[in-house]
């Protein structure tokens, strides 16, 4: 088959960050390169200044500001609106890519399939953020900004030959938030986990003595220490866990502007000893840590599906988790992990209770939560997916 030509755009460049988006561009995109001629146009962040190759697949920088969310999308989509580019498809994630709209609107421009890729709808997660009640006041302008994107998102919507979403739930929030958005012309391509790379560990012990961590029971969570995140609750939670579990260890990967608050908030309750806080990892260490953690929890209070979850579940570890959002269709009640009311720290203690206190629990939960993404989420099958809607695609403007 020959080869077509994909031009793909995220602000924020793939190969230097570690957020969903980014790891199923990275995932899906080395597993198109026998398909496809790609190029992954993102913002100048993270020292992201030249252009690269990287398993066959052209990483280009496009100016934009280093700032935060929203400065830094609006300036790269502006960019965006002023260069040329020579694609057979176009596919931009999120809110990335209404700057193509005018771009593919040229009047020397040939007609271009667009492929329109939304994680988490921008509408839902403002309405999501409202609730939350740990905005500082950058966040409170950001969530400002984030409603006049989402504005933006639903017209680039309207106007692409496709839209992907990633779970049942997006594709609801889709229809509730954005207006006449045609049912037909979306498709739901579930994220990703490598099983190769995220596994049960042979030795679990072996790999807590390399972190530094004790023989004593670890509660992972992995992610952004954003609000949205939820990891305060995290705390409170902790709080409570160690008045019957006193040697407990809660590894946080991640960072973002809520750490210094939450360290503030563990020393205040001296429970910082029982924290421990990584970042910058490798995709070996970062594997390693699923591996040698006893239980995953992710207090998040707005997803559209969760990796983390996958790669918590292929490793084996069985997780806690609000059930919002769409949690519950990568997590199964009761047989691959436990949920709660959302914002309930009762409840989410005592699931996590539970696990921590039954080991034969947690390995048939693991068991089979590792059998369960298998099946039905891996990045062979998401690719392959993406694989037909972007022939799909193509012939939408032929």
């Amino acid at each position: 088959m020959e080869k077509f030509r994909l031009a793909v755009f995220n602000t924020q460049p793939p190969h230097l960050y570690m957020g969903g988006v980014e790891r199923r561009i990275n995932e899906t995109m080395s597993r198109l390169a026998h398909y496809a001629d790609i190029t992954v146009y993102s913002g100048t962040k993270a020292g992201f200044k030249k252009p690269l190759n990287r398993q066959g697949i052209n990483f280009v920088p496009l100016f934009s500001t280093s700032k935060v969310y929203p400065l830094d999308n609006w300036t790269f989509n502006r960019t965006v609106t002023k260069t040329v580019f020579n694609a057979n498809i176009y596919e931009a994630h999120n809110d990335s890519g209404y700057g193509l709209l005018k771009t593919l609107k040229k009047p020397s421009t040939a007609r271009k399939a667009f492929v329109h890729t939304i994680h988490g709808v921008l509408a839902d997660e403002f309405e999501q953020a409202k609730l939350s009640d740990n905005f500082s006041f950058k966040d409170k302008i950001a969530n400002h900004f984030m409603a006049k994107l989402a504005r933006l998102e639903e017209r680039t919507a309207k106007e692409a030959d496709l839209i992907v979403t990633i779970s049942q739930y997006s594709f609801e929030k889709l229809q509730k938030h954005y207006n006449k958005i045609d049912p037909t012309k979306v498709r739901i391509v579930s994220n990703g986990v490598d099983l190769q790379r995220y596994k049960p560990a042979e030795n679990p012990m072996l790999l807590k003595q390399k972190f530094g961590l004790t023989e004593a029971p670890v509660v992972l969570f992995v992610g952004n220490l954003i609000p949205r995140k939820g990891v305060m609750y995290l705390a409170k939670v902790a709080k409570e866990i160690i008045k019957t579990e006193p040697y407990v260890q809660f590894v946080i990967i991640g960072r973002g502007p809520l750490k210094d608050m939450l360290i503030r908030r563990l020393k205040s309750d001296n429970l910082l000893d029982n924290f421990i806080f990584k970042s910058n990892l490798t995709d070996e260490n970062l594997s390693a840590l699923y591996s040698c953690s006893d239980v995953f929890a992710l207090p998040s209070l707005q997803e559209g599906q969760g990796i983390v979850l996958l790669e918590a579940a292929a490793s084996g570890k069985p997780v806690v988790a609000f059930n919002i959002g769409g949690v519950n269709e990568v997590v199964l009640e009761g047989k691959t992990g436990l949920l709660t009311r959302r914002g309930n720290c009762a409840e989410f203690t005592e699931a996590l209770l539970k696990l921590l206190g039954n080991a034969s629990l947690r390995q048939n939960m693991g068991l089979t939560g590792r059998r369960f993404v298998g099946e039905n989420f891996t990045w062979d099958i998401c690719t392959q997916k993406m694989l037909k809607i972007y022939q799909e695609a193509r012939h939408c403007v032929v």
